[in-house]
This record gives C-alpha cells, structure tokens and sequence, in this order.
C-alpha cells in the first residue's frame, strides 16, 4: 500500500460537515460519487490518504498547533512587530476574544478529517477487498478521528460528537456534547485503532508515516495521561516499548528531514518539497515551519519570518551541558548554523529557534521545505511512563524512563527526588525536550485542573491567565450559524 503524499488521493466529499459553516459555503474541491467510488482497495487506500490531510494543514500542524507553545510561555511571537500575528498574540496576552481568528482555525481544522473518517467508518466494512487492507484502513480511519476529537476537546471541552456522516437532509445544528462522553469515544476509537493497525515494521519504507499500532498506542497513553489513569499510561507505555521503539542516538536527528519517520517517531504529519500548490493553501504539501521560525532580518533559510523567539525565562531552563540547546535554539555564540553565524539582534528576546530550520541547501525557496512535525515521540512515551509511575508511587521505578532521556541529552541521572520534586523535574523535562512541538499548553493545562497553568503563567507575569482561559471560547460564527452550540464561561 503506497504511501506516497496525502494529497495523492481521490476522496468522496459530496457529504458536507455539520459542524462548519466553512465547509457550508462553498463546493468541495475534490467530488466523486460515494456511491459508485467505494468499490476497489485502491479507492478505500486513496479515502484515507484524504482523512490525513487536514493534519497539514495551517488550521493545525502548520501553524496553529505550534504557536501553542507562545501562549504557554515558552517564546513570543516575534515576526515583523506591530500587528503582525495579532491574533496569536491576544492568545498568548490572555485577552482573546470570540472572533479570535487562530481560535476560529483550530475550531474548524479537525471537521474536515471528522468527517472524512466517518464517511470511512460507514463505507470500509461493506466492500469486497482484503482483510488486511480493510483492518489497515479501518484502524488509521479510527485513530484519525479520535486525534482530530483529542485536539478539539482538549482547546475547547464539550464538543458536538459526530459519528457518521452528515448530509444536507440531516439536522446541521448538533449540540455540544460533554467532554467525559467526547474522552470515552477518544478512547474507544485509539482501542479498536490499537487492534486494528499494523505495527510500523509491517509498512514499506514508502508507508512509515501511516498510523501504527504504536502511534495509536502511544496516543492512547497520551490521552489517559491527561485523564489520570496512570495504570494504563506504564502498560500502554510498555505495549509502545515492545514493539521496538528506541530514542535517536542525536537528539537533533528528529529534526532531519532527511531522517523522517525515524525508530524514534510514532507519528509524524508528513511534508514534502515541491507539492504543486500554492503556499497559503490547503493542498500545500510543503512545511511552513522553517519559513515562519527562521531569523527575521538573516540569510539563514529560505524565508525566515522570525516567529516563535525562545524568551530568556525560557532559555535559563537549560542546565549546563544539555545537548538540547544547541538543537532547539540559536543564541549569540551557538554553533554555527549552515556556515553562518548568529546574530542576536535577528530576534526580539536574543533568540530563535534552531529546530525546524531546514538549510538553502535543501529548501532554496520558502514555499518548499520538507521537514515533518513530530506529533508523538518516543522520547515522550519514556516521560508519560515516569510521571505515571511516580504518580503510582514508585518512584525509584521512575527514575529509570527519566534517566533514559536526560542521558541522551547528555545530563547526570536524577535519583531519590520525593514524589513532589519528581513530579515537577518531570514537567520540567518535558518541557525542554519537547520544546515547540506543541505540547507544553496541554501539559500546563492538565495538572491539578489547570491550577499549574495559572500558577506558572502568573510566576512568568502572565497576570491575565484565569481559570476561563483553560479553554478557548467557541467562536462567534459558529454560534450564529449554530444556535445550538453554548458559550463557555467567561466569554
């Protein structure tokens, strides 16, 4: 089954999503009869080539998801000043309101792939093709959607839950449903994913990026991390451990492009240079990431708009001797990056990212560079297990996944911490080596209910932070066309 590009599809979009009005108001680019399309394994292999495709998209990983780490603290926004990303600078000042743009992207990118996956769910099981290419399609259709659902419950709480897909006869207004029922689908779905999907070492070299057993393991533990069912957190940990995962020997070797998919990655969205398509649209194959974070002012890569600069506060989290900061950063008198030196005054704060910068070399123009975003790391899937066993308090236990990873980074092992300094080291290293990859807000959020949130954004003099931030609002327009959808509180 080749993988290829998620854009190498054919995918049945006469079913409209009931939960966007976006998706309302215009026809759908790629069109073809439900009816007559769901016949061959080549047709059920390109619909879900099509369920992934939103992930790229600038809604989420190619921009939104990413920019989550500047409201958690980590940088500011940079770019060119003024009101150049204004919308994610009222995210990240705590002042964001009902038409928030970045909040109405994040709102509308996970229905698209909702819906492709539905449709999926509904089409698969009735066609006359082989088990095992069904069993595949089924279990990346299932842990498609509850990834689209765990992006939106966790921005937003209570979401509409729709299971099956919807058409213009149907009734367009769902309510919202409660978060703890959203939580159980999430759950059933990455289950029967875990079930259903191949382990990575069954896919083709062309195939790395599709879901696994892994990936939907690994997501799985995710989500009881944040649900607090540490038990299953350490055994789905070990499920991801057993089926051959490993940290890269270089940290900056997750950042490659020339090393995508690695023995590290369980999941990656996939991007590619040289797509066809223009740069600001959706069927954009290449990344924005390298052309967004670049020095704004430098020669360094192929664009270099300036976003997502490190803060100082930030930066002194680093110990001495962490092999990370090098990889993450740029800093006056770091190594040189692709023959050149850095100059602090390309920045705001004296800083700018280093990870996802993709050289001339390889990316000569901005609209064309290739690296992946790293969703889920194995990296991760060590630190889940640690907090989750020191939360089970066996602690001693926990010091080994911990070790593993702070070793790599070149740093002393940590040993005989009291349950509460280890819970706190562990923050704190997840922090650090999952710097800017859009994971730092939803580990604020999900300790003591969002009190670590508040504490730590007020300590970093984010004074706005409240309780009602935990949550985006829902934004003004689907209200309007959705009467049915409440406000959440505060806004």
């Amino acid at each position: 089954m080749k993988y290829s590009l998620y854009i190498l599809m054919v995918l049945p979009m006469i079913l409209l999503s009931s939960c966007s009005k976006d998706f309302l108001d215009k026809s759908p680019e790629y069109s073809v009869n439900t009816e007559n399309f769901y016949q061959t394994e080549a047709d059920a292999i390109s619909a879900i080539n099509g369920a992934y495709q939103p992930l790229q998209w600038p809604k989420l990983y190619n921009m939104r998801m990413w920019t989550s780490d500047i409201m958690a603290g980590n940088s500011i926004v940079g770019a060119g000043g003024g009101s150049d990303g204004q919308e994610t600078q009222d995210q990240a000042n705590f002042v964001t309101a009902t038409d928030n743009q970045g909040v109405l992207d994040l709102w509308r990118g996970p229905w698209p792939g909702i819906l492709r996956c539905n449709i999926i769910l509904e089409k698969i099981p009735g066609m006359n093709i082989s088990e095992s290419v069904k069993n595949q399609v089924l279990g990346e259709a299932y842990f498609l959607r509850a990834h689209y659902y765990y992006i939106l419950v966790r921005y937003f709480g209570d979401v509409p839950l729709v299971l099956e897909p919807v058409g213009p006869e149907d009734d367009l207004r769902p309510f919202r449903t409660l978060k703890a029922e959203v939580y159980t689908q999430i759950v059933a779905d990455l289950t029967k994913a875990t079930e259903l999907l191949p382990s990575r070492d069954s896919y083709s070299a062309a195939d790395l990026g599709r879901a696994s057993k892994g990936a939907a393991a690994g997501m799985l533990a995710s989500v009881n991390l944040t649900l607090g069912n540490w038990q299953d957190v350490v055994g789905l940990c070990e499920d991801v451990t057993a089926l051959g995962y490993s940290l890269n020997p270089d940290y900056a070797g997750n950042f490659d492009p020339s090393n995508k998919n690695s023995a590290e990655s369980l999941f990656e969205v996939q991007y590619a240079a040289n797509g066809g398509f223009n740069f600001w649209s959706n069927e954009n194959q290449a990344s924005w990431l390298s052309t967004f974070t670049g020095p704004r002012g430098s020669d360094l890569v192929a664009g270099g708009w300036g976003w997502n600069q490190p803060t100082q506060e930030f930066m002194d989290g680093y110990e001495a001797g962490d092999l990370r900061k090098d990889a993450t950063t740029l800093y006056e008198g770091c190594p040189q990056f692709d023959g050149q030196d850095y100059q602090k005054s390309y920045s705001l704060t004296n800083y700018n990212l280093r990870k996802f910068l993709v050289s001339k070399t390889v990316s000569p123009s901005y609209d064309n560079s290739p690296m992946n975003f790293p969703v889920l790391r194995y990296a991760d899937v060590l630190l889940m297990k640690a907090e989750a066993l020191n939360e089970l308090g066996r602690t001693s236990e926990a010091e080994a996944p911990l070790n593993e990873v702070r070793t790599r980074a070149g740093l002393p092992v940590v040993t005989g911490l009291s349950k509460d300094a280890f819970r706190e080291k562990v923050l704190v290293e997840r922090r650090i080596e999952l710097a800017f990859e859009g994971q730092r807000w939803f580990d604020l959020i999900r300790v003591d209910n969002g009190q670590y949130a508040i504490d730590f954004l007020h300590s970093i003099g984010k004074t706005n932070m409240t309780t009602k931030h935990l949550l985006f609002p829902i934004p003004q327009k689907e209200i309007d066309a959705n009467p049915n959808l409440t406000q959440n509180p505060g806004y």
